[in-house]
């Protein structure tokens, strides 16, 4: 069954009748997570008397959660827990966090708390009322209990079936899939910019976040409300509940951090609702949760070494992962690639009988001329040529980013080529916040979330031909399970002198390590380690400034390694905006 509204069967009465696809108020919020009454409770002492009349009501609201999941069980959407599985779902008023749970995130945030790099979380991302915001943050904190999204369980099945019983909203619409190594991100926006100047309201699910968790989440190009995030979480609480009983009862896992936004992403976006979502995998393609939807475009962004514990530790292991996303009859849009990788693409797409557009033969980024702000692009397609393209964006590998985005939407909508004017309007509107990204100018401080060797060699090239620099001070911060070394070696180059710090989570390499690897490869006196991000800052401007007094020169403070580190450096510097 296929629903893109509300998610009870249709025939099911809401808890008091009335209709079933009515947006809960904060009774129902209470009714569908039951941790979440403490903070009721808690906003309740200092809410206005109609406000406290609403919360005190929903202690009271128990019986009708129950009927409502009775009604899931008899309309025989869900033939897994019996009632005793059923009980065990409504008695659980705590949520244990797992053991893999990094304890040092921050709820409200969804990423590393204040004592992971003494920055505190920035306050001015709320959308909704203080109560609001206590419920997003406690819902955030069940959330982030769960399975990290890197930590891969190799199963559709969870994710399946929560969206079975939610009427399976992943297929209310049409969506773009994304996959590759470096560039997806980025690409997904250029899409969606694409897609929202030819008049469709849109869906974006990326990741990973900056500042928010509900970044991940964007409708119209924004990231979803906390009121319609909460309603949202309201809406497939009770499913989840039941999927996880399911199958832990069989010695299964619960789902995910990632398989549980990976859902609510997809109801968000029926429930909206948009004409078209553009879907970033997480991590890999096949085994990824948001592969459960069929993409009628798959796009695929450079491939290249990165999450080798889990994706394999080849290019050839990779890729076989990433054409997963294939589906039978699709359009594939595929950047240029290494040989045996562009094989292995085209063998998939000949298996699934899907059409493949190339980089290199079908499409080409023909011309490109540095411009204020950004570059100047004459992007070639099957359907045309696009000239005096503005992309607001630093680097070739942006430009390349913008030549998929523009030839996936000319797929989604059949081949025939876009309006000119579409496209330089939509193009001009892109950001990427935490790209080459200039936070500061006196001094110059750049952020970028390069995680990877080739990420971290788009950052040189774009840098080189962006901005006339003599002396780079980084401060570098990675996680734990990356290539360390190998990102290290790629910004040898590029950095005069390195500030190592924490990237702010407990998956990060702990910053006395990172630094004792950073000596084996820059020169020892070119290292400082200061943990504290601020401090890393502070002390990277510091040594750009003296460097500026002393030579006649253009220096910079260019902090990478990671996006988390790249979301908290915006936090730093005053820059949150999604």
């Amino acid at each position: 069954m296929t629903s893109t509204g509300g998610h009870l069967p249709p025939d099911a009465p809401g808890p008091d009748g009335d209709d079933p696809h009515q947006a809960p108020d904060e009774s129902a919020l209470a009714e569908s997570f039951p941790t979440i009454e403490d903070a009721l409770a808690a906003a309740e002492e200092e809410a206005d008397p109609e406000t406290a009349e609403r919360l005190a009501a929903a202690a009271e609201e128990d019986a009708e959660r129950e009927a409502d999941l009775q009604v899931v069980l008899r309309s025989g959407l869900f033939s897994g827990p019996d009632s005793d599985v059923l009980d065990e779902v409504l008695d659980d008023e705590t949520d244990t966090p797992d053991d893999d749970t990094d304890l040092s995130t921050d709820p409200a945030t969804g990423r590393g708390g204040p004592g992971a790099d003494g920055v505190a979380p920035s306050s001015d991302q709320g959308t909704g009322t203080p109560e609001e915001e206590a419920l997003l943050a406690d819902v955030t904190a069940q959330i982030i209990s769960r399975a990290p999204e890197h930590d891969i369980q190799p199963s559709l099945d969870r994710v399946r079936d929560a969206l079975d019983l939610l009427g399976n909203p992943q297929s209310a619409y049409p969506i773009v899939h994304l996959t590759g190594t470096n560039g997806k991100t980025s690409t997904a926006r250029m899409v969606e910019a694409l897609l929202r100047e030819r008049g469709l309201t849109t869906g974006r699910f990326t990741s990973p976040h900056l500042h928010t968790i509900r970044e991940r989440i964007a409708i119209g190009g924004e990231p979803i409300s906390t009121p319609d995030f909460l309603t949202a979480y309201a809406d497939i609480a009770p499913y989840v509940d039941l999927v996880d009983g399911q199958h832990t009862d069989s010695g299964g896992k619960r789902l995910s951090f990632f398989e549980l936004l990976t859902v609510l992403g997809y109801a968000a976006f029926a429930d909206a609702p948009v004409d078209a979502a553009v879907v970033e995998v997480g991590l890999g393609g096949r085994w990824d949760a948001t592969n459960v939807a069929d993409g009628q475009v798959a796009a695929i962004t450079p491939i290249s070494l990165d999450h080798t514990r889990w994706l394999g530790s080849t290019l050839i292991d990779i890729a076989n992962e990433k054409v997963g996303i294939i589906k039978d009859g699709a359009t594939v849009v595929l950047a240029r690639q290494p040989e045996d990788v562009e094989g292995v693409v085209l063998a998939a797409a000949a298996q699934a009988g899907a059409r493949v557009v190339r980089e290199g033969v079908d499409i080409e980024v023909a011309d490109r001329e540095l411009a204020v702000g950004g570059q100047v692009l004459t992007l070639r397609t099957p359907a045309g040529t696009y000239e005096g393209i503005h992309l607001p964006l630093h680097g070739a590998h942006q430009a390349q980013n913008a030549l998929i985005a523009l030839a996936t939407v000319e797929a989604f909508f059949g081949g025939a080529a876009l309006d000119g004017g579409v496209v330089e309007a939509a193009f001009a509107s892109v950001r990427s916040p935490g790209r080459i990204e200039v936070v500061r100018s006196s001094p110059l401080i750049i952020v970028d979330a390069a995680h990877n060797p080739a990420g971290v060699e788009a950052l040189r090239e774009g840098l080189a031909e962006a901005f006339d620099l003599e002396h780079v001070v980084g401060v570098v911060g990675v996680m734990a399970d990356k290539d360390v070394e190998a990102v290290l070696g790629e910004l040898e180059p590029l950095l005069d002198e390195i500030v190592v710090t924490d990237a702010g989570t407990e998956r990060a390499m702990p910053a006395e390590e990172l630094a004792e690897i950073a000596r084996d490869v820059f020169d020892e006196d070119r290292v400082h380690l200061r943990p504290r991000l601020s401090e890393a800052i502070d002390t990277a401007a510091g040594l750009a400034e003296a460097n500026a007094e002393e030579v006649v020169t253009r220096t910079a403070v260019v902090v990478t390694g990671s996006a988390v580190l790249a979301g908290r450096a915006r936090e730093v510097t005053g820059h949150t905006g999604a």
